[in-house]
């Protein structure tokens, strides 16, 4: 098969990203597999070298769930009903340890043209420091209550495009180190809970306390003054913050993931609200302000 110059570009492009990407065909045969599948391939014991083209991913996860696998149940399931066109895409978390470490993923599929349901793109995440993340935050929710801090950096994708990869990863560790700053009590914890979006929770900490740290951290890392003329006013990176807080005590039907999802949700309204700030969810259902 010819491959023009665009083509290598592109496979290049995939070949560098994190992701474990396959493309198969509507029987379940794979086309293509990116290095990243290659390589967690055979880190998890597959045959070195192996030739994936051709290889019936349908097949495989049968095979898994013949062998008793009751997540490669649901798994073929979401991924027959993309194929048959009953569904438009396909999420699904699982956990995937090994002797050595937890690990968690994400499987996605969808096709490759909505249109014409013939090559369907597979793909798996790594998600977990944010599965990590989430567990260490039901250990900490005892009496003592707990605040959650989420930010996300203010458009990191043209960012990493203009000035690339390697520019945006020294971009993530420079934020991360600060945020680790602001996090020094035993009981904190730093986690990325994706791309390029961070999680804080503090234990014992009130909202005023909380804003006034989100502040200092959103201030801080605007003082880094990591150039960014991409998308950014400021034409240096900042971060958009979203803050909310847990009291068991007074709220007994919140649960740590609310608490997450309520910072989450006040981090939207910073990024509706023009980014670089800070918004605070006031409850798990209640008013947000900045």
């Amino acid at each position: 098969m010819h491959v023009t110059n665009d083509e290598t570009f592109y496979i290049s492009v995939l070949n560098s990203l994190t992701q474990q990407i396959a493309v198969i065909v509507e029987q379940g045969l794979v086309q293509w597999v990116n290095h990243s599948w290659k390589a967690f391939s055979e880190e998890n014991r597959g045959q070195p070298d192996k030739t994936w083209r051709n290889t019936n991913y349908i097949r495989v996860c049968s095979d898994s769930v013949e062998n008793g696998d009751q997540d490669a149940v649901d798994a073929l399931a979401g991924i027959e009903a993309v194929i048959r066109g009953e569904e438009p895409i396909f999420y699904f978390e699982y956990p995937c340890h090994s002797p050595d470490e937890q690990r968690w993923f994400m499987m996605h599929i969808r096709p490759l043209d909505q249109n014409v349901l013939k090559h369907f793109v597979i793909t798996h995440q790594n998600i977990t420091e944010r599965k990590l993340a989430e567990q260490r935050v039901e250990e900490m929710a005892v009496l003592d209550g707990l605040t959650g801090i989420v930010l996300d950096i203010d458009h990191f994708k043209p960012y990493n495009d203009n000035h690339g990869h390697v520019a945006g990863d020294e971009c993530l560790r420079r934020v991360g180190k600060t945020l680790k700053h602001f996090s020094r009590r035993p009981g904190d914890l730093v986690a990325r809970y994706g791309g390029e979006e961070f999680a804080i929770i503090l234990g014992d900490t009130g909202k005023e306390v909380a804003c006034q740290l989100a502040e200092e951290i959103r201030a801080a890392i605007l003082a880094l003054d990591i150039h960014h003329e991409y998308a950014t006013r400021a034409k240096c990176v900042t971060v958009s913050i979203g803050v909310a807080t847990l009291r068991p005590d007074a709220q007994s039907d919140m649960s740590p993931l609310d608490l997450i999802n309520a910072a989450d949700q006040a981090l939207f309204e910073a990024k509706d609200r023009g980014r670089n700030r800070v918004c605070v969810q006031n409850g798990p259902t209640g008013n947000i302000s900045t």
